[in-house]
């Protein structure tokens, strides 16, 4: 009995596993570049002043952005814009020429409409999520603001912001040696503010056991981003590249989600942009 024990196992080691496998399915590969906003909206905590990139040797430099990124071989370009369409398709893209990139000073246009184009795209996802009439708060600072001064934790809070200001400062100043391409790897650097959340983790020390604000601010911040990468799933198929182009802010949150949710794989921006110096 214990010779046809053996034999048994030796013949079921020798079945094919592969053929009982499901089929490997190809990854989306997503590709995040966290964008300087080129209008200057002001509506960040701590806001850049942005030169116009309207200007000739500008339109220069994203000509050679866009280039650059098209080599990625988007299938999908995703901005931040938010749009009521099934496949969250943006109406706009679809008049977009060389007079809107002559008076539009939005890097929603002069990289993302003008990548899509580069990379003969139809079509431009909008896959922002923003709030509904003030519900739910994407980012509360002001509350946060409250909390702090109500528990005299304001010196904590400002001193959060510190590093945040000094680097805008420098790139601010960047602007006048650098070109897009250069700022842009400055804005994606793993090593700078925008490759960390240090001021966001810094803050769900501000309030006390009732009302923990700067959690709540993170935990908002975090579900806005899920729901635009949530998007970006209903959008994506197996094998499909797509180029993500939003607010700086979002890009660690978008790459730990390109990075770790499993059908999906984050590709590094850098090496393109290296391309567009």
């Amino acid at each position: 009995m214990a010779m046809l024990g053996y034999a048994l196992l030796a013949a079921v080691a020798l079945v094919p596993v592969a053929a009982n496998s499901a089929p490997i399915v190809a990854p989306v590969e997503v590709m995040v570049l966290g964008a300087y906003h080129f209008g200057n909206p002001g509506l960040d905590t701590h806001n850049v002043k942005v030169d116009s990139v309207l200007i000739p040797k500008r339109q220069r430099d994203l000509d050679r952005v866009a280039k650059a990124l098209a080599m990625f071989r988007p299938t999908h370009v995703m901005v931040e814009m938010q749009s009521e369409a099934p496949d969250f398709a943006i109406a706009e893209y679809a008049s977009f020429n060389d007079a809107m990139l002559a008076k539009e000073a939005n890097e929603i246009v002069q990289i993302g409409y003008r990548t899509a184009r580069q990379a003969g795209l139809k079509t431009v996802n909008g896959i922002d999520e923003q709030s509904k009439d003030g519900e739910p708060d994407y980012y509360p600072y002001s509350k946060v603001q409250e909390t702090a001064a109500k528990f005299g934790q304001t010196a904590a809070l400002e001193a959060l912001g510190v590093p945040v200001v000094a680097w805008l400062k420098n790139f601010e100043a960047a602007q006048k040696t650098h070109s897009v391409g250069q700022m842009l790897l400055k804005m994606n650097d793993p090593a700078g503010i925008q490759g960390n959340m240090d001021s966001y983790y810094g803050m769900l020390a501000i309030g006390d056991r009732d009302a923990q604000t700067g959690a709540d601010l993170n935990a908002a911040w975090y579900l806005r981003n899920a729901k635009i990468f949530g998007k970006l799933m209903q959008v994506a198929k197996p094998g499909d590249r797509v180029l993500v182009v939003y607010g700086g802010g979002h890009g660690f949150w978008l790459r730990h989600f390109a990075g770790l949710v499993p059908g999906y794989r984050n590709v590094d921006v850098l090496p393109y942009l290296a391309k567009a110096k």
